[in-house]
């Protein structure tokens, strides 16, 4: 799973998702890009679920990547545990997705192939998604 080899804290606040993504917002490597349209959360195992998805699909034609990297901790208490006693350890990583940011791109595939590879990806994720290409000019 991905996660940060090393962080300053431990344990983070939750944070607000309000707002659009303005950097990460156009396609930068690839032809084509899965736009977000919602705000999420975005844990580790969907990513690689929706990687391992894509990369199956285009069966080791092309070059996927992937622009979104999980590094907020997510903090959970045991069961049955009574309220108090501090906060919960970090129980998972997540990526803080804001509408308008690419999260994978792709080339080497001609456009039926990326869309379909990119369809079975968006499944895999808990929001709401776009196929984008660059010659579409976003």
């Amino acid at each position: 799973m991905m996660m940060p080899k090393k962080v300053k804290y431990r344990k983070q606040q939750r944070g607000r998702m309000a707002g659009k993504a303005w950097r990460g917002s156009s396609i930068s490597f690839g032809d084509y890009g899965l736009k977000s349209l919602q705000c999420a959360w975005i844990t580790d195992r969907q990513i690689e679920a929706a990687r391992v998805a894509m990369t199956r699909s285009i069966k080791r034609g092309g070059k996927v990547w992937i622009r979104l990297f999980p590094d907020k901790p997510i903090t959970k208490k045991p069961a049955e545990t009574r309220m108090g006693k501090g906060k919960g350890a970090p129980e998972q990583w997540v990526a803080v997705i804001r509408p308008g940011k690419i999260l994978f791109e792709m080339e080497g595939v001609d456009r039926a192939t990326a869309s379909a590879a990119m369809a079975l990806a968006a499944d895999k994720l808990p929001i709401r998604t776009k196929f984008i290409s660059r010659d579409d000019g976003e």
